[in-house]
């Protein structure tokens, strides 16, 4: 990702070596899960496909994020991003509920579950997952749909272990309730995840001000800058993964038209949001006005 302008990068190649390791965990775990009976199996298998399913929405994402805007969609599909990662994250819950319920069952009426089989397909699957991981670990921070993916793969992978354990455990105790446990420990790992995501994204979607800027401080420094005079109908939201954007109404005095003045305050405040605060913002927008003019704004204009 370019910071100073907010390009996405093109991460298809990991995705695509991604996806195809996560499939091949779902054919794998699936015969396992058939052969063994084991609810742990199981929940990681439903998880493996919710991976194969994202990781093929990230794919379809990241191509589509490349395409350039135009005069009808003007951030071109940028935000795809985000409503890619909401809808990994909607799976991701729905698996771990799933999982939750059916693990709470399975403690007070636990079935048998051969711990070898249960044992080696666990294996096949961590070892699959770690590749996953080595994969997409470099580009895990780069957005929304990127850190989706990396999440869903360390989830399975954690996952897998649950079910190695649970398969040890099993093998030396008889204890056949671990394999419902390790069905609970995987809910466990993937419904805060899923819940945190979803909040994230869907605070993009509802266009919430970007993390880590506080449009109080913005307004304050802004009204600092020589020849201002009022700063209002301030607006902050982010587009996508590195494109947060703004806009104000910035109020000068009038004789800022006539001197030459405007032009500097407007660019002293494009720097000024771009290079003072924490979060850069190179996508800004201000009307740059008289007094005269925001008398006559409506009050809804003027709330903040």
């Amino acid at each position: 990702m370019d910071e100073a302008v907010g390009l996405p990068g093109d991460y298809r190649r990991k995705l695509w070596i991604a996806f195809g390791i996560t499939a091949l965990i779902v054919i794998a775990q699936a015969v396992g899960s058939f052969v063994t009976g084991s609810l742990a199996l199981l929940t990681d298998t439903a998880h493996a496909i919710t991976d194969a399913s994202g990781l093929l929405v990230a794919l379809i994402a990241a191509t589509l994020m490349l395409r350039p805007a135009d005069s009808r969609r003007t951030w071109g599909f940028r935000r795809i991003e985000v409503i890619a990662a909401l809808g990994q994250a909607t799976l991701l819950l729905v698996v771990g509920c799933y999982a939750a319920i059916e693990g709470v069952r399975r403690l007070f009426e636990p079935p048998e579950v051969p711990a070898v089989e249960l044992l080696v397909f666990g294996i096949i699957g961590l070892a699959a997952n770690i590749t996953a991981i080595l994969v997409l670990a470099s580009s895990r921070g780069a957005n929304f749909n990127m850190r989706a993916a990396f999440l869903e793969v360390v989830n399975d992978a954690l996952g897998s272990l649950g079910v190695i354990i649970a398969a040890i455990v099993i093998a030396t105790t008889g204890f056949y309730q671990a394999d419902a446990l390790a069905g609970l420990f995987i809910a466990a790992l993937i419904l805060p995840r899923a819940v945190k995501l979803m909040r994230e994204t869907a605070g993009v979607l509802m266009e919430f001000t970007p993390k880590g800027l506080d449009l109080d401080k913005v307004r304050e420094h802004i009204a600092e800058i020589d020849h201002v005079k009022e700063v209002h109908d301030v607006h902050a939201s982010t587009v996508a993964t590195g494109l947060p954007i703004l806009t104000a109404h910035i109020v000068v005095e009038d004789g800022c038209f006539t001197d030459g003045h405007a032009a500097e305050v407007l660019h002293d405040v494009k720097e000024c949001v771009a290079e003072h605060f924490d979060v850069s913002v190179h996508h800004s927008t201000f009307q740059i006005e008289t007094e005269h003019i925001s008398e006559h704004e409506g009050a809804s204009i003027k709330h903040a």
